[in-house]
């Protein structure tokens, strides 16, 4: 069974960007392809602290133990597709998301290259501005790693506001996001039978 992991960088559990998160989840779970939504935002993660452990180890583990960061990196490894997903904070996204992807790009890479060929997109909610360079901060992780990126009919990214429940009202933006989980459906079910 093929699975997709949601990464939601928000604060707001069940906020603007977990919504989003859950619209591309949709097409995806018609699919029958499994999904599960992890809160990043607002829990404890650390930053990488530059301690080389992981390449010395080579255990496919970070050496901070005192967070979440491999109990949910071991989860990214097992899954098929990840979807990484905030809200634009001073135009880029939250420091919990940018401290998972810091940790998982540099424990992946030491370790063989383990998130490579693997599906990835990005989903950024916002209230006015700064939404490209959050996509782009997310989108790089995707590109160094060697995942398979998957866009949508316009950019992955829904405008709503400050409390967290007016993304709904963005007509495209929904319709994007839709989109975006039929394309990586279409994407994972290609790479399923071929790969």
């Amino acid at each position: 069974m093929m699975k997709v992991i949601g990464i939601n960088g928000s604060p707001r559990k069940d906020g603007n960007t977990a919504k989003l998160i859950n619209m591309v989840f949709e097409p995806l779970k018609a699919e029958g392809i499994e999904c599960e939504l992890i809160q990043v935002g607002g829990t404890l993660i650390r930053g990488c602290l530059s301690c080389y452990q992981c390449v010395k180890l080579k255990n496919k583990r970070c050496s901070t133990k005192n967070d979440s960061f491999n109990e949910i990196f071991e989860k990214i490894i097992e899954a098929d597709a990840l979807i990484l997903g905030s809200p634009v904070y001073f135009a880029d996204i939250t420091p919990e998301l940018k401290a998972l992807i810091d940790r998982a790009g540099f424990v992946a890479r030491v370790n063989g290259h383990m998130l490579r060929h693997k599906v990835g997109a990005g989903v950024v909610s916002l209230r006015r501005g700064g939404a490209i360079h959050a996509f782009d901060s997310i989108n790089h992780l995707f590109q160094i790693s060697s995942m398979f990126t998957v866009g949508s009919t316009y950019w992955n990214v829904a405008f709503g506001g400050r409390t967290g429940n007016e993304v709904e009202g963005d007509v495209e933006g929904v319709e994007n996001m839709r989109d975006l989980g039929s394309s990586m459906a279409f994407l994972l079910k290609k790479l399923h039978c071929c790969g």
